[in-house]
């Protein structure tokens, strides 16, 4: 796990149970809006249907060129309402943890790596569901957006 998702999740972790809520609520308030490019196109991000509330999100992954897949830049974006803090407080985490990193860095990510926020005590099974979604489909983009900007590599004919 990237050290920034270790050390957001051993925050929870030495937080009371209310102080976890609260931490939950500041990452909700700390998602930024999407950017203009992406601002009322939610058709161009992919939604994840786990999730209580709508939540929609993106990958982008690039580099400078001739960047090896491994260690090109991860960039994350997301899409839930206000009303939602539960969903975007994970978006959050999310994307405070994993955001610049490299596909190598998010690609490693333990799936299971929403258990580690010990937020099993102050939200439903079915929320955490959701962030567990969440993961799964930001590894699953940066994999598929880092492969298709790979050059195609030389047949041996």
């Amino acid at each position: 796990m990237p050290d920034s998702l270790a050390d957001i999740a051993a925050d929870f972790r030495e937080a009371s149970p209310q102080e976890r809520l609260q931490l939950l609520l500041e990452f909700s308030d700390e998602l930024p809006e999407l950017p203009e490019r992406y601002a009322g196109h939610l058709d161009r991000l992919e939604q994840v249907h786990e999730c209580q509330s709508p939540l929609f999100l993106l990958v982008e992954v690039g580099g400078e060129p001739g960047l090896a897949a491994g260690d090109q830049r991860v960039d994350l974006f997301f899409s839930a309402p206000p009303e939602a803090p539960t969903t975007r407080g994970f978006a959050g985490i999310l994307r405070e943890g994993l955001d610049g990193h490299t596909v190598t860095e998010v690609l490693g990510t333990p799936d299971d790596a929403p258990m580690s926020f010990a937020l099993a005590e102050v939200v439903s099974p079915l929320r955490l569901r959701g962030m567990v979604a969440m993961l799964s489909r930001i590894k699953r983009q940066t994999a598929l957006k880092s492969r298709a900007a790979e050059p195609p590599s030389a047949g041996t004919g």
